[in-house]
């Protein structure tokens, strides 16, 4: 019988010891886990850690507890004592309250100077609609106790002389306004987050759009 050597001996034990271990991380069953909690997954598979890897569990879920905690803001008490509206909303009422007395002056300063009959008429209704409009945003704004824009300061009164081109400009000028105007009302009746803006929004809009398809209309 022919004698085998220590190093072939060896060698095909190495060969062999892949599989070998293969076979049992098959067969063997799951480690337990520490006692001190769930095992975050950040941290790898259960083999990977060192002994000292299950104190370290409580602790960080006491660390994710507090940043949540602190990452809640607490609601900010408003006039009245209601909460404080979003920020969207409060961009809103700042938006709509501004673009709403810019039209209105506007309007009202380009009454004298218009030349066409059908712009003045609109110029006439733009005073009358937005001013409405603004009076019922500012009460809304004030049940609720939330800000509303000062109203600017009275400039000096336009000239009585129009330039050549100004029923033009002037409706260029609102057309711009009142597509920007739409836009944001749009925004507003779909994704604000307190109700009755929402509706003040879609209550208002259709008037805000009747005013820029007239003026688009008398443009052509």
């Amino acid at each position: 019988m022919k004698r085998v050597s220590p190093l072939a001996t060896i060698l095909v034990a190495a060969v062999a010891a892949p599989a070998f271990a293969i076979s049992l991380t098959t067969v063997a069953p799951p480690q337990a886990l520490p006692d001190s909690g769930v095992i975050p997954a950040s941290l790898g598979p259960a083999e990977n850690w060192s002994s000292g890897s299950a104190s370290l569990v409580p602790l960080m879920a006491s660390d994710a507890q507090a940043n949540q905690t602190a990452n809640v803001e607490s609601p900010t008490i408003a006039k009245g004592g209601g909460t404080s509206p979003p920020l969207d909303d409060i961009a809103f009422v700042k938006q709509a309250t501004e673009s709403g007395r810019k039209e209105v002056k506007s309007a009202k300063e380009a009454l004298p100077q218009l030349q066409r009959p059908e712009l003045k008429r609109i110029a006439e209704m733009l005073v009358s609609d937005h001013s409405g409009a603004n009076a019922r945003l500012a009460k809304l704004a004030d049940d609720k106790g939330w800000p509303v824009p000062a109203p600017p300061v009275a400039g000096p009164p336009p000239s009585g002389t129009a330039i050549s081109d100004f029923d033009a400009k002037w409706t260029a000028e609102m057309i711009a306004g009142h597509e920007r105007s739409v836009a944001l009302y749009r925004a507003q009746a779909q994704g604000g987050e307190d109700s009755d803006l929402r509706k003040y929004a879609r209550d208002t809009l259709p008037t805000i759009e009747r005013h820029l398809a007239e003026l688009r209309r008398i443009q052509k």
